[in-house]
């Protein structure tokens, strides 16, 4: 039973929660409270917004984000599994979608969950669980069958499981994500750390760069178009689709963060030609969006040029580690990153569909690893 005087609750917007209030649970967090506000701002189509906070004794003790969304259980599917769905809808367009209620955002790296300092580590698994209680009963109201928590941290595993496992949800594996620690001085001791094949490699395709023009941006008056479409191209690519993203979510992240978020834009010409999201909080460097041209930008070697400038970026800025996100982990391992796991829950109300869903979880999840190239 939860503590007394604990009490979880559901809110719409970030706002009614408060910088303050969020910022507490989630010190130094690099996609806190303005991140998390600049998303909800951007009208992301299909998404409904959710926060939930826990109280006790007046006081937000635990904050974690969520949305409500129609789910097609065929987004981690590939090949066989994916082509069996499309032929089912050919008969019934909403076969395999359902509303999901889900712990996290689409557009974060982890699913989120802060707790206030003082809370005390034995106490966080019953504060967890009256936050998914809350979140369940807010799903159930509105219509939400597909309960599920995106990207918990790995390294978190024993507290999610005590709290989930108390209330039937199923673990499956999430999509790890990669990071490289920036413990050389310089590009050449960087370069020195890869495999010999590697480094001649890049040592090739970084030849390049002479040809290119690379600013760092803050502000993409005027481009947004262009910002917009060059996303475009690069989803299209992609094997891995969920949140559609808008022109206002890049513009948005870089006014509500300020010298937090930068944008390194790629020029061939007068041609833009690429583009980086990058967020960073004086020791990491998050790359969350690299998007690129489909003719020139695999031309310019634009994927490998942009990780190089990165890197660079890291050691201009004394920082100490570079995350670059999930998936094209066969690249980033070639480079020198490691992968850091993530852990995902689900569970569906009707108890016969989540005994189901159990048993065809391994088939809903394939190894992430190696998931695609990223060049």
């Amino acid at each position: 039973m939860p503590e007394p005087g604990l009490e979880a609750r559901v809110v719409r917007s970030i706002h009614e929660i408060g910088r303050e209030a969020w910022g507490a649970c989630h010190a130094g967090a690099l996609e806190g409270f303005d991140y998390l506000a600049a998303v909800e701002a951007a009208g992301l189509a299909g998404f409904d917004w959710r926060y939930v906070l826990a109280e006790q004794g007046g006081r937000v003790v635990a904050t974690v984000p969520g949305f409500f969304t129609d789910y097609s259980l065929d987004t981690t599917l590939s090949g066989l599994g994916r082509g069996l769905v499309a032929a089912t809808r050919k008969v019934a367009s909403r076969a395999f979608t359902v509303r999901m209620a889900c712990l996290g955002s689409p557009c974060t790296e982890d699913v989120g969950l802060g707790f206030a300092p003082e809370l005390a580590a034995e106490g966080r698994a019953q504060v967890l669980l009256a936050l998914l209680q809350a979140f369940e009963a807010a799903a159930a109201q509105e219509g939400g069958w597909l309960l599920a928590i995106k990207d918990a941290p790995a390294a978190e595993r024993g507290l999610w499981r005590a709290a989930t496992g108390a209330i039937g949800y199923q673990p499956a594996p999430g999509m790890p994500t990669a990071e490289l620690a920036i413990a050389f001085p310089d590009l050449d001791g960087y370069l020195a750390g890869l495999s010999p094949a590697t480094r001649k490699d890049m040592r090739r395709k970084l030849k390049v760069l002479p040809r290119l023009r690379i600013e760092v941006a803050h502000d993409l008056a005027g481009l947004e178009p262009r910002i917009l479409e060059l996303y475009r191209q690069t989803r299209a690519r992609s094997d891995l689709q969920f949140e559609d993203l808008t022109a206002g979510y890049f513009s948005g992240v870089l006014r509500q963060m300020g010298e937090r978020a930068l944008c390194v834009l790629y020029w061939a010409g007068e041609a833009l030609i690429g583009f980086n999201l990058l967020l960073t909080d004086g020791t990491t460097l998050l790359d969350k969006f690299f998007c690129m041209e489909s003719a020139r930008g695999p031309a310019f070697n634009l994927y490998f040029v942009s990780w190089f400038t990165n890197v660079r970026l890291c050691l201009e800025r004394g920082l100490v580690r570079y995350q670059s996100g999930q998936a094209g982990y066969e690249s980033k391992l070639r480079l020198g990153s490691r992968l850091v796991g993530a852990d995902m829950y689900f569970r569906h109300r009707r108890p016969l569909v989540n005994r189901a869903l159990a048993w065809a979880a391994p088939l809903l999840a394939e190894d992430p690893v190696p998931v695609r190239g990223a060049a």
